[in-house]
């Protein structure tokens, strides 16, 4: 559809600026957005109140019709008669730390898959009076944040997450100044200034709020389990379930459950009281990014919907998808007996494992010796390197060597949170159980295949 206005318009073809009285024409299948012009010495000034693709003509005096339409397109704050202000979409003013800060959680969340869209790679700037608003996203997790600013100009503009990270990282401590045209944006710090293009924030996907009913829990126990379950889902993205933490509501309180098929680590969180109806399969990635989000909050909001989980930290959200594959049965795991067990200090361990994985590398079997004496811990290499080392421990049931990959078996002692740890087994050919000693002996299970000795 096109509109017919009988208007004056200046036009500016590569000369300077001439008055013509002529009746612009919409291009067909293009939108007509409302375009503020003056004439300033031999160079023609514009302003649009809407980013467009297409920017040939300019309307001096608008139509009657044409302002009837503007009801329904962004307002402008720009003034016709300050030439300074032509250009600029977006500006304002803040503290390097604390944009720095959010740039490296936005960086992180855009997509940097080789064949995405563009505008996945970017973080959309939004200000809206005092405050900015930073989103990214992959398609699959999404990053909000509110960030205090002094804004000069309200208005949105996309750029690249990784190089405005890496410009303002690399700019001193102070008040740094963001103004961005149609085309650029520019970063200004001290006597420093980096300027460079932007993209179409049309092309920016809409981010819809979650609409599921929030629950609230610490974040601090939260974050900690967190720390001991994402560390055993798998990164095998041909096994999309494994890739996945599930939060399922267990006997009326949380609980975290993750593997990659070689171990198990499941949390229960008695703190924390859902439904027993809850079930939902979370990208690991995603909790990996929520755990530096939980760092420095006290609590954080779960918000669970048909499609997405978005946890609210302070006023930053992560969204993310769910996954809907289908989880292993694990709890027939759960259930063994294990007739032999021993408690050993978990730092002297950790320490000797540590020294032994300089032998076992390439995740190579590290040997576990337990018998009255206490535990013995042997690596070797084909060249004949080997070592040893005996540590205390108290044991519990027969003799029995076991060989365990030594990343793996480092990863469940490190996640015990008691300064003692026990290690419990049934023959070298079946896995073994790592549990926290004392009271909490009952929250925290990593359950490990052994490997051929």
């Amino acid at each position: 559809m096109s509109f017919l206005l009988g208007t004056t318009c200046w036009f500016s073809r590569g000369q300077p600026a001439q008055r013509w009285e002529q009746t612009p024409r919409c291009p067909p299948k293009q939108s007509c957005v409302r375009t503020t012009m003056w004439k300033n010495g031999d160079n023609v000034r514009r302003a649009f109140s809407a980013p467009v693709l297409e920017r040939k003509w300019f309307v001096h005096n608008p139509h009657p019709l044409l302002q009837a339409l503007s009801i329904y397109l962004p307002s402008t704050n720009v003034n016709p008669l300050d030439p300074s202000q032509s250009r600029t979409l977006v500006k304002f003013r803040c503290e390097r730390e604390q944009l720095a800060e959010a740039l490296g959680l936005a960086s992180r969340i855009a997509s940097g898959r080789v064949g995405a869209l563009p505008a996945l790679s970017g973080v959309r700037l939004q200000v809206k009076g005092d405050a900015l608003h930073l989103t990214s996203t992959d398609n699959d997790m999404t990053l909000q944040a509110t960030l205090p600013i002094g804004g000069d100009r309200d208005g949105i503009s996309l750029i690249s997450a990784k190089l405005l990270n890496d410009i303002v990282r690399s700019l001193p401590e102070g008040k740094i100044t963001l103004e961005a045209s149609p085309e650029s944006l520019a970063v200004k710090s001290g006597r420093s200034q980096f300027t460079v293009p932007t993209y179409n924030a049309l092309d920016f996907p809409n981010v819809a709020p979650s609409a599921g009913t929030p629950f609230t829990v610490p974040a601090g126990e939260f974050g900690e389990a967190l720390r001991q379950v994402v560390r055993a889902a798998s990164s095998d993205q041909m096994r999309i379930a494994l890739t996945g933490v599930l939060l399922s509501g267990e006997d009326g309180t949380l609980r975290l459950v993750a593997t990659d098929s070689y171990r198990l680590a499941v949390r229960d969180v008695a703190s924390i009281v859902v439904a027993a109806s809850t079930k939902v399969l979370i990208p690991s990635r995603a909790l990996t990014e929520l755990q530096r989000l939980l760092t420095s909050a006290n609590e954080t909001a779960i918000c669970i919907d048909e499609n997405s989980v978005t946890f609210d930290v302070g006023g930053t959200k992560l969204t993310t998808r769910i996954l809907t594959n289908e989880y292993p049965n694990y709890k027939n795991l759960l259930s063994g007996t294990y007739p032999n067990a021993i408690t050993t200090g978990r730092d002297a361990l950790l320490d000797a494992l540590r020294r032994a994985r300089i032998l076992a590398k390439d995740q190579g079997p590290v040997r576990l010796q337990m018998n009255a004496n206490g535990l013995k811990l042997t690596a070797g290499t084909k060249d004949n390197d080997e070592f040893e080392e005996d540590l205390d421990g108290v044991y519990n049931g027969d003799d029995i060597t076991i060989a365990f990959n030594s990343d793996y078996l480092a990863a469940g002692i490190d996640a015990i949170p008691t300064d003692d740890v026990i290690i419990k087994t049934i023959d070298p050919a079946r896995p073994a159980v790592i549990t926290a000693a004392g009271d909490k002996s009952a929250e925290y299970l990593y359950l490990l295949m052994p490997q051929r000795i």
